[in-house]
């Protein structure tokens, strides 16, 4: 049925009679009705359920807060230290993202986590760098064979068999076995953290 076969059927119906009686009634008849009906608002009687999810979701809020709040004060107690040297956090980004985690980099600007876009990583021993240009220092923990951009480096860090690290960068390369690179203001350490359980 299209528009112009619908418009016809609509001008062709009829409009329904009412009785005349009907419409005399009908007030009467819709007062009678509220007259019987006992209608009394209830002001006391409100439902708990918002009051409690507000409660709930408000003492939720003020958890988080405080649990993020101690966490970021004993972050900042360790101030000279390098928040990756605890295994801990490793264990639990490598839990949170199994076989994704390219590398966890603690620079000036703080902490970031290098993601792979497929779980492709191989579940590898952990290796911590740290690499100090004078004043700035960053480090990170990845695992061998991973390409990194690490204080305005692109490293790939290798693992050897006998436990020995080596960077490879665009300028250099380090061996912690000879700790001899080509750039002399750098300053490199590195080592292998060992298992980490998940």
């Amino acid at each position: 049925m299209n528009d112009s076969e619908l418009d016809a059927k609509l001008k062709a119906a009829r409009e329904p009679s009412m009785l005349a009686q009907y419409h005399e009634a009908f007030p009467q008849r819709v007062l009678a009705n509220l007259r019987s009906t006992t209608w009394k608002p209830s002001l006391g009687r409100r439902s708990l359920w918002p009051r409690l999810v507000w409660s709930i979701a408000t003492a939720a809020c003020i958890l988080i807060a405080f649990a993020v709040g101690h966490w970021r004060g004993g972050m900042e107690s360790q101030s000279g230290q390098d928040v990756l040297a605890n295994a801990k956090i490793i264990q639990e980004t490598l839990a949170m993202f199994p076989n994704r985690v390219r590398a966890i980099v603690q620079d000036s600007h703080g902490l970031k986590l290098v993601l792979a876009d497929q779980p492709e990583v191989p579940n590898s021993t952990p290796i911590y760098v740290r690499i100090c240009d004078g004043e700035n220092c960053s480090s990170l923990v990845t695992f061998s064979g991973q390409e990194i951009q690490i204080a305005g480096q692109k490293l790939t860090v290798l693992a050897q068999p006998d436990g020995g690290i080596i960077l490879e960068g665009n300028q250099f390369v380090w061996s912690s076995a000879e700790k001899s690179f080509a750039k002399t203001n750098l300053k490199i350490e590195a080592k292998n953290l060992g298992p980490i359980g998940i």
